[in-house]
């Protein structure tokens, strides 16, 4: 997989071995782009390392309690951004007090840090806010800016998989936004597993849970 197609160069896995192999190493699912890699339920075939062009922005994007905040803690040893650690450092700051009052306060820091981060031309990784298909547009056209690319890689868990994370961490999403994040992250799967990249992108990767916990890195060339 060559950087010139957009997914990012990769080293490819060792095979597993096992008697679970062959239902892991299942035939790849038609796409119409090269610039699109699903490597869900296969494991054996996920690299260890994502590498994409220095300078590019990436979009980890899923459900919320998909755990996209846990594969950018582990993999990614470059710039991040995600807004859970912004909201962690306002928690903090104002203890005891509900998370809705400061909700606001949460999301411009976020998107503040973001904007300062573009500015900078540094390769970024950026947690998507509920898969918002408005903060990928304002990223891509950050990155275009500046000669780079967008990139996009999305966690495609389970509804109740992404309850059970949000049960896990403490933090709950309402019925309602759930509903309307299910919605939108519906949509963007679909339109990536047909292979036409969302607006803005040039690139996109699709994990699941099991494909996503082979990653080691997800980084970027020197």
């Amino acid at each position: 997989m060559t950087v010139g197609h957009g997914t990012g160069r990769t080293r490819e896995a060792p095979e597993a071995e096992g008697p679970g192999r062959a239902a892991r190493d299942r035939p790849p699912r038609p796409v119409m782009s090269e610039a699109v890699r699903d490597l869900r339920g296969r494991p054996g075939r996920t690299p260890p390392e994502l590498l994409f062009d220095a300078g590019d922005v990436v979009v980890v994007s899923g459900l919320p309690g998909s755990g996209k905040t846990t594969l950018m803690r582990r993999t990614v040893t470059d710039r991040r951004i995600d807004s859970q650690d912004t909201r962690l450092a306002w928690q903090r700051r104002l203890p005891g007090i509900p998370y809705a009052l400061y909700r606001p306060l949460t999301r411009t820091a976020h998107f503040a840090r973001t904007w300062w981060a573009l500015r900078s031309g540094d390769s970024l990784v950026v947690h998507d806010c509920g898969t918002q298909a408005w903060v990928r547009h304002w990223l891509g056209r950050g990155a275009r800016r500046r000669g780079r690319a967008l990139r996009l890689v999305v966690l495609d868990v389970a509804p109740g998989t992404a309850l059970e994370g949000q049960a896990a961490r403490g933090r709950w999403v309402s019925r309602y936004a759930f509903a309307r994040h299910r919605g939108a992250a519906r949509r963007l799967i679909a339109q990536v597993e047909a292979g036409r990249l969302p607006t803005g992108c040039a690139s996109a990767v699709l994990l699941d849970r099991e494909s996503a916990s082979v990653l080691h890195r997800i980084g970027f060339t020197k």
